[in-house]
């Protein structure tokens, strides 16, 4: 197998990015590799560095935009291909997802989003030889896909369908469709800062929250944002951010932050004033939290561990545990 090319000064502009974008949904759908392990931390895919911020975000919102939208765009792409999507070359699936999710739902042109996903076949030695037949298919999805998005307009084919059907029993189908719509959008972008909401929500074009999360709809690559390279605030969904602040006054007290990496709830209880222990047990997942916690200028004491095993070294017990256990990131 030929080594990873990355970009190089003479590549056709966002190429590499959508090369990159391309090998991240192949580990997600045939690697059953996480989206964060490929992105963050050690395991990161290492043609990241090579990237310049403004194709590090399209990588990203190419990556977000197809795996959001993957049931729809199977949907889309199987009307569109006689024999569907070819099984023996996923580079040619990956190819065809991206593209399409350009074509539908995002500022590419249509001309860009067909050639570079035809390069990025050509490229492949197993899938080479479906680059005419990727290059027909989006031309196709260019002249057709929104008629096809019309007629599944309100269908919720982004959900898992166990996951949906018990959503309709929890909540009925109207609310269940209006869930799995919602999760078919671009989310916010929340932030827990370190002091003074306002002026942080001011700076970043965001508005304060009840809870003093700021939120604003930037998009784009979070390290070329004010504040961020001097440690005053972190990503954090606003809902991830009301665990912690249930303990009240955290100052001076012993906690236990479990299952806690990428660590916004730790850092919530440090910057609180807390001495902290976060347990995770993936180690990469951990190292990602070790690096907020420098950026940040916080500390905790760490420990991969399986929380439900974990034994700490301390014997004087803590004063509150946290237990804020990995969900499905449904939003629910």
């Amino acid at each position: 197998m030929p080594p990873p090319r990355f970009a190089t000064s003479s590549e056709v502009p966002g190429l590499a990015a959508r090369r990159i974008a391309a090998d991240v949904v192949d580990g997600v759908l045939h690697k059953h590799r996480t989206l964060d392990d490929q992105l963050d931390g050690t395991g990161a895919h290492p043609g990241l560095k090579q990237l310049a911020d403004r194709d590090r975000a399209l990588m990203r919102r190419l990556v977000a935009t197809t795996l959001r939208r993957l049931g729809t765009l199977g949907h889309v792409l199987s009307r569109l291909l006689d024999r569907g999507v070819p099984t023996d070359a996923p580079r040619a699936q990956s190819a065809l997802l991206i593209g399409a999710a350009q074509i539908l739902w995002m500022d590419v042109p249509d001309h860009a989003a067909v050639d570079l996903s035809a390069r990025l076949v050509q490229a492949d030695r197993r899938a080479a030889k479906y680059a005419g037949l990727v290059n027909a298919v989006l031309r196709r999805c260019a002249r057709e896909g929104a008629g096809l998005l019309d007629d599944v307009q309100g269908q919720p084919l982004d959900i898992a369908p166990w996951l949906l059907t018990r959503w309709i029993a929890h909540y009925g189908e109207a609310t269940a469709k209006t869930i799995a719509a919602a999760l078919g959008q671009e989310p916010s972008l929340d932030l827990t800062v370190k002091s003074d909401a306002a002026q942080w929500a001011a700076r970043l074009h965001g508005e304060v929250l009840p809870t003093e999360t700021v939120r604003t709809l930037l998009h784009g690559s979070v390290t070329v944002l004010p504040g961020f390279a001097e440690g005053q605030w972190w990503v954090q969904d606003a809902a991830a951010a009301l665990p912690a602040r249930l303990f009240g006054d955290v100052a001076g007290k012993t906690m236990a932050d479990l299952c806690a990496a990428p660590g916004g709830k730790t850092a919530q209880l440090a910057h609180g004033g807390a001495h902290v222990t976060a347990v995770d047990r993936s180690p990469a997942r951990m190292a990602r939290l070790k690096d907020n916690m420098t950026r940040l200028q916080l500390t905790a004491e760490t420990a991969v561990a399986d929380a439900a095993e974990w034994q700490p070294a301390a014997t004087g017990g803590f004063d509150g545990i946290l237990v804020d256990a990995p969900c499905t990131s449904t939003g629910t």
